[in-house]
């Protein structure tokens, strides 16, 4: 074997080599975010969860609002990635307690009587106006004292919150978009679907609460999302109880 055959074949091995070792490198890699990905969603491999799925609170049982329908789609596409499976329930066919299974529950507590459930279980300190028909006090949040009221295509509110049962760390998740209006819903799930990464990074598997505001969706749809605040600790005190009227 001449020199240049040598050459030619050392080449051929070292790039082989390279080839082997960055394909590997590029497998641990995916592998590695996959694991993470899974972790904070609660979704291990071939593992089973809930899409709790509200009703158009001006409709009929069984009508869901269109952007609600993206939502459960921006979901499902999450719950792909993981290499896990997805069951589609109706808030009110929903009879099970959470921590076994991942649970995304979707809609206010109008349109979403499970919802309603896990606010008052789980945030105690998020009140929702369920009693104003409309007007900017409709479906307007109270958590810490601060009020959030609804500006219809200007400015609009959804909580994002990532919640354990008891706090226990082996506990499937549920997660919850509840917003005034069902865009905003969709907001929030495409906020969760694009910064996860963050959001595992900053918070592991333990439990937050996020007020977001949606900006101008009548122009941008749910695109244009500000973080508001980190409201965990005030959504999940107890609000206080209204002071009973002084005697006269």
């Amino acid at each position: 074997m001449n020199d240049d055959v040598r050459n030619i074949v050392l080449g051929v091995v070292a790039a082989g080599v390279s080839a082997a070792l960055g394909w590997l490198a590029r497998t641990y890699l995916w592998r590695r975010r996959l694991r993470r990905k899974q972790a904070f969603f609660g979704l291990p491999d071939h593992s089973e969860s809930l899409l709790v799925v509200n009703r158009n609170a001006g409709g009929s049982e069984l009508s869901v609002m269109r952007h609600d329908v993206f939502a459960l789609l921006e979901l499902s596409a999450l719950i792909k990635d993981c290499n896990a499976h997805a069951q589609v329930v109706a808030h009110d066919a929903t009879r099970q307690g959470f921590g076994e299974r991942t649970e995304f529950c979707l809609g206010g507590p109008v349109s979403n009587r499970r919802m309603g459930a896990h606010l008052s279980s789980l945030l105690p300190g998020v009140r929702v106006n369920t009693q104003a028909e409309s007007g900017p006090e409709a479906g307007a949040f109270r958590i810490g004292g601060e009020d959030y009221r609804v500006d219809s295509g200007r400015s609009e509110y959804v909580l994002l919150a990532r919640l354990t049962a008891g706090g226990r760390g082996e506990a499937r998740p549920v997660f919850l978009f509840c917003g005034q209006r069902a865009i905003t819903n969709q907001a929030a799930t495409r906020y969760l679907a694009r910064e996860h990464e963050r959001l595992a990074r900053k918070y592991g598997s333990g439990s937050f609460v996020l007020l977001l505001k949606v900006v101008n969706s009548q122009a941008y749809g749910p695109d244009v999302v500000e973080l508001v605040a980190d409201v965990t600790r005030a959504a999940r005190t107890p609000a206080p109880e209204p002071a009973a009227p002084a005697a006269s």
